[in-house]
């Protein structure tokens, strides 16, 4: 038979139809899945501080809030693999989506019945959240990898970055709006319950559009020793010394920002009185700024080199909680968050540049990340420990000091102040400049916004890397 048969042709043109619709259903059903999923993680990242101040949450108790989270989630990604490879991947993400709507439904009723061990609730239900989320991250990042084809990764991507920033923001002022109308009614309860609602049936409708969607890898292979293997590729990694002093850097930053980040939350909403709308625009300020001048440091970094935008940017981090010290006035708060997000999205994205530059050559990407990440959940739940510790003590030390602040949390502030500080200045003489790899255009490839904080910046997700188009 003739190649150039037409009844050769015909079964291969209904496959790359048949393949061509599924694929554009599939990232359709991708890009309301981002909107849904949206609706809780504009919540979680934004509202847990406020909703443990709510539940009435000591100083301390605000250090578990935001450190346990990070390490069971950590802990959780560590074991994702080895946990998926039990299941179908698609059954194991939707599943994971599924529980991590209950868990947020959960919250909800503990802001309604208000039991009396609420925050320790909260607290365990906020780390099985995050672990939820750590068990789920690595398998979707491979599942879009596989179903979005190469040449439309860049544009797909930023789209769904745009939609994602959108709807986060739009439930971001919703929420608050919701939570200052309960709140100047005495049912702030309502509002926490309404909003925790609202998360859950947004997860709920993502986890669907998941299980709507086509994955053409359904199952991995069972490998023996995926643990172990792992834990030998971490060791030869950080047998480099430019990447161990990179991860001690950012891990080192983030623990000493951890120390005072609960607390900013506690600050605005108990210190200065402001309304929940207060508190969500002054979060906004930050978020905003992150996202506008993102490409700047891009287009920067791309001129000067990664090095740079890390020294300038880790030497302005430090300044950040001192400059709450000067005014409480509303415009200077705003002020501040915006200069916090200018710092903030240069440090994020040179720290995770610099992270695919220094990796030896063909080595594993995800295994440089993911011990990375690990040791940064791990020090940031020792430095909100050691933060929750000076906050409960604080008062206590002003009282034997004579100093004169306006609030015991400034104690907190300037300790943060001082050893984000002491983390630069070790790293600078250690930092070095590495031959820089080609890489993609800024936001369309390499790295997709996973989401977004007012204090610690917007979150960047590896995805993959391939060549730039000449076009």
């Amino acid at each position: 038979m003739s190649r150039s048969d037409p009844s050769s042709q015909e079964p291969c043109q209904n496959r790359r139809a048949e393949r061509c619709s599924w694929l554009r259903l599939t990232l359709k059903r991708s890009q309301q899945e981002a909107a849904a999923s949206s609706a809780m993680t504009a919540t979680s990242d934004n509202f847990f501080n406020a909703y443990a101040i709510f539940l009435g949450a000591s100083l301390g108790q605000m250090a578990w809030v935001s450190g346990l989270p990070q390490l069971f989630g950590a802990i959780s990604q560590l074991l994702s693999v080895w946990l998926a490879s039990h299941f179908s991947r698609k059954q194991f993400i939707v599943a994971c989506a599924g529980l991590q709507a209950l868990v947020v439904m959960a919250m909800g009723a503990v802001a309604a019945f208000r039991p009396d061990e609420g925050v320790w609730i909260f607290i365990g239900l906020a780390a099985l959240y995050h672990g939820f989320i750590n068990l789920i991250q690595p398998h979707w990042r491979a599942w879009m990898g596989a179903i979005v084809p190469e040449r439309r990764r860049g544009a797909f991507f930023a789209a769904r970055t745009r939609l994602t920033m959108g709807a986060s923001l739009s439930v971001f002022f919703i929420g608050g709006g919701i939570l200052t109308l309960t709140d100047s009614a005495g049912m702030a309860w309502l509002g926490f319950s309404l909003l925790f609602s609202i998360a859950a049936m947004g997860r709920f409708v993502s986890a669907r559009l998941l299980w709507l969607m086509h994955d053409p890898e359904p199952r991995y292979p069972r490998e023996r020793g995926v643990f172990v293997r792992t834990l030998k590729n971490f060791a030869g990694a950080w047998k480099d010394k430019t990447f161990r002093h990179y991860s001690l850097f950012v891990a080192g930053m983030q623990a000493m920002v951890a120390i005072s980040a609960p607390f900013f939350a506690v600050y605005m909403l108990e210190g200065l009185k402001f309304t929940y709308l207060e508190f969500v625009f002054a979060s906004v300020a930050s978020i905003c700024t992150q996202f506008v001048t993102l490409r700047f440091w891009g287009r920067f970094s791309d001129l000067y080199g990664n090095r740079l935008v890390m020294i300038i940017t880790s030497s302005l981090i430090p300044s950040l909680p001192l400059l709450w010290l000067f005014s409480d006035n509303y415009g200077y708060i705003l002020a501040i968050q915006a200069f916090s997000g200018f710092a903030w999205s240069g440090f994020t994205l040179s720290t995770a540049n610099y992270l695919y530059d220094i990796r030896p050559f063909r080595s594993d990407f995800a295994t440089y990340a993911a011990l990375q990440a690990a040791l940064s959940a791990g020090l940031v739940f020792v430095g909100a420990m050691f933060g929750g510790l000076i906050a409960s003590h604080a008062a206590d030390f002003l009282a034997w000091s004579g100093w004169d602040l306006a609030s015991p949390i400034f104690v907190v502030f300037l300790v943060s102040t001082l050893l984000r500080t002491l983390v630069t200045a070790w790293f600078i003489p250690r930092s070095v400049e590495p031959k820089v790899r080609p890489r993609p255009q800024l936001l369309q490839l390499i790295f997709r916004i996973r989401g977004f904080n007012a204090i610690s910046g917007v979150a960047l997700d590896f995805l993959t890397v391939v060549k730039k188009r000449k076009d």
